[in-house]
């Protein structure tokens, strides 16, 4: 699997025989101009591929285009572009990402995302190599190679009616298909070893942690195992991981192999009394209220890290001053 070191420089990491395969294809396209479709689960890589590909290639820039993040009428501007004037707040002109990527490669992430309009225009560009920014009667130029990646099944979209068919076989003109982590954990250890070194301060991992870690099936993929080290070495001052330092998701994954019959207990113990239940309500919902699972959430946080508030916010993935509005808010005490 590719990742990212902390001088932003790429390799590859791990020697399966997906990953060769994934080398190999991203080094012969590289040489080409040919539009290619990177598919995979969220966290398998598919920026640091588009990356490989475009090194591979003549050079020029190189433009993330993350769709998921564009929203609302702002997009078509950060696209293409504006004038002067085109609409409140355009007070300068604006050079938009697609010119920017002239001569160079844009990389579309989550292009499935796409709204129906942008789709049009994005395809116009890659067929006429032009565009007009917002707001402007001028023709501007941009030719460049794209590659673009989604988690989703553009296929099942444009039968949906959500994706354009003509941008479809625009864009699939060579796929390539990342494997999930929990299909090659054969690149586990040598990814371990090299999150380590990137993260830690001479940490090692005890062999009964690391025996965990190559079961457990990683459905954030990359991303998620490098998040786990970085926790990891983030609350062991010690120069030994242990399994008591791994996230809760692994904690849990952990019980559960080890005495699954009194977590099913457990779970049968947690659900409602139906019987009992019935008789006072009879609608019973397995939904709970997003804000009863935020406070559950804060709630078991806190347990986990005996009350220390500080390393409880960073598991949540908020800040300090959000977890005290919150405890606040939900009267939550230690």
């Amino acid at each position: 699997m590719m990742v990212e070191s902390r001088a932003r420089n790429y390799e590859l990491v791990g020697q399966s025989a997906r990953l060769r395969n994934v080398l190999r294809l991203a080094s012969k396209l590289g040489r080409g101009h040919w539009p290619v479709l990177l598919l995979g689960e969220t966290g398998t890589g598919k920026e640091l591929v588009a990356r490989t590909i475009h090194r591979s290639g003549p050079g020029g820039p190189f433009v993330t285009i993350d769709c998921s993040s564009m929203v609302g009428p702002l997009m078509e501007s950060e696209l293409f572009g504006h004038v002067k004037g085109a609409f409140t707040g355009a007070h300068a002109n604006k050079i938009g990402l697609i010119e920017q990527a002239n001569g160079g490669t844009a990389f579309f992430d989550e292009i499935g995302e796409l709204p129906l309009d942008l789709q049009a225009k994005l395809l116009r560009v890659l067929q006429e190599k032009e565009f007009r920014p917002v707001g402007s009667l001028q023709v501007r130029k941009s030719s460049f190679r794209i590659i673009a990646a989604t988690n989703r099944d553009l296929a099942k979209e444009v039968e949906a009616g959500r994706f354009r068919q003509d941008l479809y076989y625009r864009l699939n003109v060579v796929t390539l298909r990342l494997s999930p982590l929990r299909e090659r954990k054969e690149d586990l250890p040598a990814l371990i070893r090299h999150f380590l070194e990137m993260y830690g301060n001479g940490h090692t991992m005890s062999g009964e942690l690391l025996e965990l870690m190559m079961s457990y099936d990683w459905p954030g993929n990359v991303r998620e195992l490098e998040n786990c080290i970085q926790h990891m070495v983030a609350v062991n001052s010690g120069p030994v991981l242990h399994i008591q330092d791994a996230p809760s998701q692994l904690l849990h994954f952990h019980e559960r192999r080890r005495n699954p019959a009194a977590m099913q207990a457990a779970a049968a113990a947690a659900a409602p009394d139906r019987n009992g239940d019935e008789a006072e309500d009879s609608f019973v919902t397995p939904v709970l209220p997003l804000a009863e699972m935020e406070r559950r959430a804060i709630i078991n946080a806190l347990r986990y890290t005996k009350g220390d508030r500080v390393m409880a916010a960073h598991l949540l993935g908020i800040g300090r001053t959000t977890l005290y509005r919150k405890l606040k808010e939900y009267g939550i005490r230690d």
